[in-house]
């Protein structure tokens, strides 16, 4: 269950968090336009911009023609999804083309549309309104039964180089195919460390199981190339050089994690979706050094992994363990066989600092960061991988001297231990 104190709400938001990022990385955030001139400039995957129109000639002038399917009319200053069209195809007869709710439109409806945005009819910031025409992210196949007309996204957020949370975003025919909880699209929490859906959310707070209408599960969905999204979204909030920010991606079939937008100030419902405060995330992640967005990812699988030890049941049930078990250790591209105890009364493993070294896991790319153990200070935190039972686990151990002189060189704590059963008998 969540505390109320791990809750992070909008003043505490605004005063600890949204300060944090300065004018210049609040501005990219506000232009649509400057986001992606930002994205591009730095390599960052994101939607292909077909043109920018700044005034009616720009509308006039431009080869409507050449859209035949997949773009997106947007304002380059607006939010929360007013002012933009998804466009399917072009007709056959070459003059009209379908929106992604079945609308027809002729070339002069886009233009009119176009001229609206033009005269800021849709902009939230600013006072310069123009209007992108950029290419529309088709929806991933494993998320197709899962939306209504829009493609889903997922939104990130990252802070001091860490995704701390995430959730995905499934458009509704309340919010007419956008993918705007806001406006009734489906939230749905993340596992950081797996990418798999966990609870959801419909209108921000309202738990549901199932997508409404369906019998389909909304937890249990696997969200493709996981890893690659939030190195992406760290990469995206460092470009605009911000330290909090709310990062949204699309995920493309074959192109992968691609960067829609970022947020300075992003909005909290993403807390009710992952039935976890943002506040004790964003606590324990403040004062790490983290060395880029590699390293960070790293440390927000081992950070916030979700336990699914009693929401998600085993296929052939839970693996028996007694209190000294044999496993298998990798490191340095050997296997190292070993004695752990399996030590309940301890949260996260612990290796041996000689055996670390070893196997060379105090490597630099290894260190996740160091913790304060009781009787040794403040010792590091490496990412290990090993197999107990025939079930293999990545995990992060901290690093004891203690244990050097210890008969068994690892613990195995109760974080490693969610999917066996621990005997009470030796």
């Amino acid at each position: 269950m969540t505390k109320f104190t791990d809750i992070l709400g909008m003043n505490a938001r605004d005063r600890l968090y949204t300060g944090l990022n300065s004018k210049t990385a609040r501005s990219f955030c506000a232009s649509k336009f400057a986001t992606k001139i930002l994205l591009q400039n730095h390599n960052i995957p994101t939607a292909e911009i077909y043109g920018i129109l700044a005034t009616n000639e720009d509308v006039n002038d431009f080869d409507w023609n050449k859209l035949t399917k997949n773009f997106v009319i947007k304002p380059t200053n607006g939010n929360a999804g007013k002012g933009v069209v998804a466009f399917r195809s072009q007709l056959a007869d070459g003059k009209r083309w379908q929106d992604m709710l079945g609308k027809i439109w002729s070339l002069e409806d886009l233009k009119l549309h176009c001229f609206d945005i033009l005269e800021g009819q849709y902009s939230t910031y600013g006072s310069q309104h123009n209007v992108i025409v950029e290419e529309r992210v088709t929806i991933h196949s494993c998320l197709q039964k899962y939306t209504y007309k829009g493609t889903p996204d997922i939104r990130v957020i990252v802070f001091n180089q860490v995704p701390v949370m995430a959730m995905l975003r499934l458009p509704t025919a309340e919010s007419e195919g956008r993918a705007n909880v806001t406006q009734g699209a489906i939230g749905v929490g993340i596992d950081m460390a797996s990418g798999i859906t966990t609870h959801a959310v419909a209108h921000k707070n309202t738990l549901i199981q199932f997508l409404p209408g369906t019998k389909h599960k909304l937890n249990g969905i696997k969200i493709p190339f996981w890893s690659a999204l939030l190195k992406t979204a760290v990469e995206a909030a460092v470009a605009a050089n911000l330290a909090f920010a709310g990062v949204d991606l699309f995920v493309h079939e074959e192109k992968g994690p691609m960067v829609v937008e970022l947020n300075a100030n992003p909005g909290l419902s993403i807390q009710n979706a992952n039935h976890a405060g943002l506040g004790r995330r964003l606590e324990r992640v403040t004062d790490l050094n983290v060395r880029d967005a590699e390293h960070g990812v790293k440390i927000s699988q081992a950070l916030f992994a979700e336990r699914f030890a009693d929401k998600i049941k085993a296929k052939d049930g839970l693996t028996i363990v007694s209190a000294r078990e044999t496993i298998d250790l990798y490191g340095g591209g050997k296997t190292e066989q070993t004695t752990a105890l399996v030590n309940t009364g301890r949260f996260r493993s612990m290796i041996a600092s000689n055996l670390a070294n070893q196997l060379g896991l105090i490597d630099l790319d290894d260190l996740l960061w160091f913790q304060t153990e009781q009787g040794e200070g403040k010792i590091p935190v490496v990412e290990v991988k090993f197999k107990l039972k025939d079930q293999k686990v990545k995990t992060a151990m901290l690093v004891s001297k203690k244990l050097n002189s210890s008969k068994h060189k690892v613990e195995i704590g109760r974080q490693d231990l969610t999917n066996f059963l621990v005997s009470s008998s030796e």
